[in-house]
């Protein structure tokens, strides 16, 4: 056995490829199929969403192939692409107990962006990371509100082990509001790890919205962490290839451990 060699960093393609097999995601749920909502978020901002069925939307006049899955009751994770040639990921987390909701809009970053060296990047002041998130927490028009989605520090300190499926393992370590770590143990990316910019939300009593946004290759992850339950799911969006000409957004769900947590 080689215990020099380097492993290789892969495209989000060929990590989806990975992740399709055996796999431990939500099946999708026909909870919202038929019903339509108003979004309002501050500044004015309002979207109209309307679920035909667990594989499709309209949102704002268009429709969408789209995922609608639930990791608790009441508590749905809408995922989409919206764009033609440049797309954008946009995600809701819409909670249909308290009428409220979390929207994550991102974008990866063109070739020339992605060029620019991590070295360049702190010199200059600018995040290491190209790809882009907003995130915003809103309400349900005509629904009693309850408290709001908020950024929270729960996680932090956490050191969870990930089981997306037999073949791919991995384990995060929430390190602080900003970063966190992860570690492929088993699977694709075997032996690779890399600390990331992210975003923790609480949504509900020990369940939390993650977002992580990657570096090297650019990816963006939103996925819905259920500690009660010990299962995740969300998605993993990113270039098909190396070659910026295609996008790929696939599903991931997780089995949950916890394996240690550190205080400071």
């Amino acid at each position: 056995m080689n215990t020099t060699a380097t492993p290789e960093f892969i495209s989000v393609g060929a990590l989806g490829e990975g992740f399709a097999v055996n796999n431990n995601i939500l099946e999708v749920h026909e909870g919202l199929n038929g019903r339509d909502f108003t979004l309002n978020f501050p500044s004015g901002r309002t979207h109209d969403c309307r679920i035909l069925d667990s594989n499709t939307l309209v949102w704002d006049g268009r429709k969408q192939e789209a995922r609608v899955t639930s990791v608790r009751k009441g508590i749905y994770f809408v995922d989409f692409l919206a764009g033609e040639s440049v797309k954008e990921s946009v995600s809701l987390v819409l909670d249909d107990t308290i009428g409220q909701v979390t929207l994550v809009e991102g974008s990866l970053p063109d070739e020339q962006t992605t060029s620019i060296s991590a070295y360049d990047r702190a010199r200059n002041g600018m995040e290491l990371t190209g790809v882009e998130a907003a995130i915003l927490h809103g309400s349900v028009a005509g629904e009693q509100g309850g408290t709001a989605h908020a950024p929270t520090d729960e996680l932090i300190g956490l050191r969870n082990r990930y089981h997306y499926s037999p073949e791919e393992v991995y384990e995060h370590v929430y390190l602080n509001n900003n970063f966190y770590t992860w570690h492929c143990i088993k699977g694709s990316e075997a032996g690779l790890g890399d600390t990331d910019r992210c975003h923790y939300i609480k949504i509900a009593e020990d369940l939390y919205l993650f977002v992580w946004r990657e570096k090297i290759v650019p990816t963006l992850g939103v996925i819905l962490i259920d500690m009660n339950r010990l299962k995740t799911d969300g998605k993993i969006f990113g270039y098909n290839g190396f070659d910026f000409s295609s996008y790929t957004n696939f599903p991931v769900g997780a089995i949950t451990e916890v394996i240690n947590v550190t205080t400071h």
